[in-house]
């Protein structure tokens, strides 16, 4: 009797709710059991509506993948980096042969002279030369120059005509180049306008020319060229710079000294970190690639204290 008192007592209106829900969920049942809930709407995929929206779609997926797929742009092949040919798609031998024959002071004049030099294929050579951009004075080779009574150089164009240029060797006393002028420049025989503009905006980089072979570096300067500028100027003052302690500066600091790179000031910082204080600047040169033969001039700017 005890066990039947434990059963709770329902009212009169709980059990009628209890009995309407039981009787929800069975109706629920039948139906869901019984009645027929599929479309028996047929859906074309070959209607003119889908087939438009499709294309849309298709069209939209190529301009991405065309968006998504490395840019690009004319570059000169001389100048091309280990990076650079890595995108192209060159092999590490061509890039080193290439490298190699910049090394001796020749430049690559044509696209034929590149695949020669490089020995890419006929697929990657089809696919970058296109891209491939020389300077005026290589893709405008027809131009002579004539020479007046007087030993100056008068070209045929006429943006050239005003800077006259000296034929013979300079053999008086050599002027600053770190205080010459774009004028000064243009006296040196196969120095033009743009040239003299290269030569002032690397010495600008550089915060002045500290040492003569630095002439060297300008872009697209050949050495015969820079050997005649030599011939004129020469580092007489050379400018006060405040070389950098790679210990205690910041990253951009580092980034932005003369013959550093992402790659190369990113690795140095690496070295810092693992090493806690680099003791002195010829532990660099255990950085994996790091350039040695550029160890004296990066010391112009850098320093380990």
């Amino acid at each position: 009797m005890r066990l039947f008192s434990r059963i709770p007592r329902y009212t009169k209106s709980q059990r009628i709710g209890v009995v309407v829900l039981v009787g929800i969920i069975i109706v629920l049942q039948l139906i869901f059991h019984f009645a027929d809930f599929s479309s028996k709407s047929v859906f074309n995929l070959e209607s003119p509506e889908i087939l438009a929206f499709q294309k849309e779609i298709d069209s939209l997926k190529l301009i991405e993948i065309e968006r998504r797929k490395p840019k690009i742009y004319p570059f000169n092949p001389s100048f091309i980096t280990d990076y650079k040919g890595y995108k192209l798609g060159m092999s590490v031998s061509e890039i080193d042969r290439l490298l190699a024959y910049r090394k001796t002071g020749q430049y690559i004049n044509t696209a034929k002279e590149f695949q020669k030099v490089t020995g890419v294929n006929d697929s990657l050579f089809a696919a970058i030369s296109p891209y491939f951009k020389f300077p005026d004075w290589v893709t405008n080779k027809k131009k002579k120059n004539t020479y007046s009574k007087d030993g100056f150089a008068l070209t045929t164009s006429s943006k050239y005509k005003k800077y006259p240029q000296k034929v013979d060797d300079f053999t008086g006393e050599k002027q600053d180049l770190n205080t010459a002028t774009a004028d000064d420049l243009r006296q040196v025989r196969g120095i033009g306008e743009k040239l003299a503009a290269r030569i002032l905006k690397y010495r600008s980089k550089l915060k002045g020319y500290m040492i003569d072979e630095q002439i060297y570096e300008v872009w697209y300067l050949d050495k015969e060229v820079a050997d005649k500028v030599l011939q004129r100027f020469t580092v007489i003052s050379k400018p006060k710079i405040k070389r950098i302690n790679i210990n205690t500066a910041q990253f951009k600091e580092v980034l932005h000294a003369p013959y550093m790179n992402y790659k190369l000031t990113k690795k140095i910082f690496e070295l810092r970190d693992e090493m806690a204080e680099i003791q002195s600047m010829d532990e660099l040169k255990k950085i994996d690639s790091f350039p040695v033969d550029k160890f004296d001039r990066i010391s112009l700017y850098l320093t380990a204290e």
